[in-house]
């Protein structure tokens, strides 16, 4: 007979993982599944966040920031700075210590929270039963009252320009490229793009991003979109807007990007592609087609207003279903969801959510642009203020941006 919980949640990101924690607080019985090792081919919860997304990306901001900084930022201060050297080896190998000391620790904390743990992949049956396979290969069954789908997002491949994994490459393989590439191009111009072709630049990259859109940052506000692009233009970033690639393929370590632009056809030669044209949610053997979960025609998780899927008992949370793919979002979600379980006032205002994008200067607003107001018929008033007019961005030497 199979092992009962009051709250099963399959995915250790950090909507599945601070499910778990909250509903293990409120002393529910609690069990979490999550299929991602390391390199080591130990249990690695933590989701696409803590292994391959936020805290490895935000790891090689920081570096490649510090090392642009000492390589051209401090002589204005009267600081000589001719022999900097980068030694990427230990640059990456402190993004990964980073991201083992993170996952460790969510290890430790569901440990200390008596959460179960599955190291595995969890398929729903319409019984409310998860079949695990374990990473090992052994098979285990677990039912329970409650079920929490925190499955999280994979990159989207863009299927003219295939992954090969040591040329051509998603965002988790820009995380980790053996040397600096003299040329790189980036598909996309969006959060991905930006701080991954931010990184390599800084570390001394050539980077040519590829935007198809005609329009730069569409989400933001049209003030913060045309001074970020300005800045980014400064900072060496050589963006092309309205750039549909059509192919791309490599011939001795080089790869030729065809792309169209303004109806005319171009060619690009770079030592290294990433593709980041967003995420798709991550479904792939999650539950039976008879347990009446359904997807949307983009392969979300079709849920209502309080994340409950077509199954009584299922619910569904961050990446995998509707609204912004963003981490604190997923967490609040799966807040909300075990708390309405233990019958508290689980709440989530999709309206407060932030939005950050981790460039130089970071770019982040919270609740509706101006431009959404005023879609919406909304009367709005707006104040503007520059760094530049600040006497402690002076200061720093720091004067882009604005409030």
């Amino acid at each position: 007979m199979s092992e009962k919980f009051d709250v099963i949640v399959i995915g250790g990101g950090p909507g599945g993982y601070v499910s778990a924690i909250r509903a293990a607080q409120l002393g529910l019985k609690t069990a979490c599944i999550d299929r991602t090792v390391n390199s080591d081919g130990k249990a690695s919860p933590g989701g696409t966040c803590l292994n391959v997304g936020c805290i490895p990306s935000k790891a090689l901001l920081d570096s490649s920031e510090k090392y642009d900084q000492a390589k051209n930022g401090l002589a204005v201060h009267g600081i000589g700075t001719a022999d900097v050297t980068l030694d990427l080896e230990t640059l990456l190998a402190r993004k990964d210590r980073i991201v083992q000391e993170l996952t460790g620790g969510v290890s430790m904390l569901l440990k200390a929270n008596k959460i179960e743990f599955f190291n595995g992949h969890g398929t729903v049956h319409k019984d409310r039963s998860v079949k695990i396979r374990m990473a090992d290969g052994e098979i285990s069954t677990i039912q329970g009252e409650h079920l929490i789908l925190a499955s999280g997002s994979e990159p989207m491949p863009l299927p003219p320009v295939p992954f090969d994994g040591e040329t051509i490459v998603d965002s988790t393989g820009a995380l980790s490229f053996s040397g600096v590439p003299q040329r790189l191009g980036v598909i996309g111009a969006g959060v991905i793009g930006l701080e991954l072709g931010s990184v390599w630049r800084r570390l001394g990259a050539e980077v040519v991003i590829l935007e198809a859109l005609d329009s730069f940052l569409a989400a933001a506000d049209d003030h913060v979109s045309r001074d970020a692009q300005r800045q980014f233009k400064r900072q060496g970033l050589d963006i092309r807007l309205g750039a549909k690639v059509s192919a791309a393929k490599v011939n001795d370590g080089v790869c030729t990007v065809s792309y169209t632009s303004k109806g005319e056809e171009h060619t690009l030669d770079v030592d290294k592609l990433i593709v980041a044209i967003g995420r798709r949610p991550y479904t792939e053997n999650l539950f039976d087609d008879d347990t009446g979960i359904t997807l949307d025609q983009r392969g979300f998780i079709n849920v209502d207003e309080q994340c409950r899927t077509g199954m009584n008992g299922v619910y569904a949370i961050g990446d995998s279903v509707r609204g912004p793919m963003l981490a604190h979002k997923a967490s609040e979600e799966g807040v909300a969801v075990v708390e309405r379980i233990a019958g508290k006032p689980g709440h989530i205002d999709f309206n407060t959510v932030p939005w950050v994008i981790y460039t130089h200067p970071e770019i982040a607003w919270v609740g509706k642009t101006e431009k959404e107001l005023k879609n919406d018929g909304v009367a709005v008033k707006t104040g503007n203020f520059a760094f530049a007019a600040t006497g402690r961005a002076k200061a720093m030497n720091e004067t882009g941006g604005f409030v």
